[in-house]
């Protein structure tokens, strides 16, 4: 899986991309990440600053930015694709909620993703036409940037691509897991939700209080422990 992103600041993304999982099959070559900063196609500016927004038409608070900086950074991405399966994104507060039946579907259909993460009061609408892209949102607030949903999307995407996490570890995790019926016909749990997880020590004390781990986790009993599980 290849990821494109688009936005005018490509390292807030370093630490994060860099690290756990997501470092792991980047070095892997499961995936990769190409970053595209608008401000480097900016023409005509005698300064180290390159701007790349302006006052919207119709009047309004706050800056939009300007579709021509992001069109030509993607011209850039175009010439990266290699696959016609490409998807293009948007990130935007009215856009579709993204969810793990998408996150699932994109990594199964797609072979690269092109993010263009917004700032400001949002994304020349233009942008959108042009480049026939789909508008998503990771929830019903307004961040100060689409920097930090492309985050959450990456993740949720590199996750799901073949050879990233263990095939079994994800068929036991939290939301969705029905979707992993359709690959090898393996069995998972009906409800699709995440069970309570315990690790040592078997007794918490804290603040004079001893909180357990359930005796049916420690019996060895696996289709109890499956029951028990599912009754969660």
């Amino acid at each position: 899986m290849v990821f494109h992103i688009i936005t005018i600041f490509p390292e807030i993304f370093d630490s994060y991309f860099k690290e756990s999982i997501i470092g792991r099959a980047i070095k892997n070559k499961f995936i990769s990440m190409n970053f595209y900063n608008p401000r480097d196609y900016v023409s005509g500016s005698k300064s180290n600053y390159k701007p790349v927004d302006g006052k919207p038409y119709g009047g309004g608070a706050g800056m939009v930015l300007q579709a021509e900086p992001i069109l030509k950074a993607f011209s850039k991405v175009e010439k990266k694709i290699k696959s016609k399966k490409t998807k293009i994104v948007i990130f935007s507060a009215k856009g579709k909620f993204f969810n793990q039946k998408m996150a699932y579907d994109w990594a199964q259909k797609y072979d690269e993703i092109v993010f263009i993460s917004g700032r400001y009061e949002g994304i020349d609408e233009r942008v959108k036409k042009a480049l026939k892209a789909e508008e998503i949102s990771i929830g019903p607030y307004v961040l100060t940037d689409g920097d930090v949903a492309t985050m959450v999307v990456a993740s949720a995407v590199s996750r799901l691509v073949p050879g990233v996490i263990r095939l079994e570890s994800l068929q036991e995790e939290s939301h969705w897991n029905l979707l992993l019926k359709k690959e090898k016909n393996k069995k998972v749990s009906e409800d699709g939700l995440e069970y309570p997880h315990y690790t040592r020590p078997e007794v918490l004390e804290y603040k004079g209080k001893k909180y357990k781990v359930p005796k049916v986790l420690l019996s060895g009993n696996h289709k109890k422990i499956e029951e028990w599980r599912k009754a969660q």
